[in-house]
């Protein structure tokens, strides 16, 4: 079992800038360290893999413990995230994938859309991904491995 996590990287194009401020300081004001992976103004011409990526990073070299990465809709933060080896990342719009992706999966990025959902919702699926731990149950160490494998070996 993994212990609970401290550091929560975060990260956001334009789409989710507001989102992000708003997520890191619900993260400060819950005793957590919010580690900002830009961007630090809202720009209409910046890229999500430009934030997600050093983010997704730094979740893979375990410099901080989970991720939380958005852009507009959540789908380019996510597709971004999960292209770095190591990383588990999942749109999420509903409470049981929140918590249901930690456990039976160890998703460690969760992504979410900037102009989707009302902010009170976002900062719950975010409480409930954080407070869930990986099973580590046999049949989804079973399955990661096989991820990871996909992984090592690249397309084919």
């Amino acid at each position: 079992m993994s212990t609970a996590p401290k550091r929560v990287g975060v990260a956001a194009d334009h789409g989710g800038f507001e989102l992000k401020e708003y997520l890191a300081a619900m993260l400060r004001e819950a005793e957590y360290q919010a580690v900002d992976f830009g961007d630090t103004r809202p720009k209409q011409d910046d890229d999500y893999p430009d934030s997600v990526v050093p983010l997704a990073r730094a979740v893979s070299r375990g410099e901080v413990d989970r991720g939380i990465a958005i852009c507009g809709s959540g789908v380019g933060a996510c597709i971004a995230a999960n292209k770095v080896r190591g990383v588990r990342a999942c749109l999420i719009h509903e409470c049981f994938s929140a918590h249901q992706g930690v456990e039976d999966d160890d998703m460690n990025v969760i992504c979410l859309g900037g102009h989707v959902l009302g902010n009170a919702i976002k900062w719950e699926l975010v409480r409930i991904f954080l407070q869930a731990r990986f099973s580590g149950a046999e049949r989804h160490r079973r399955r990661l491995a096989k991820v990871a494998q996909l992984e090592r070996r690249g397309t084919e």
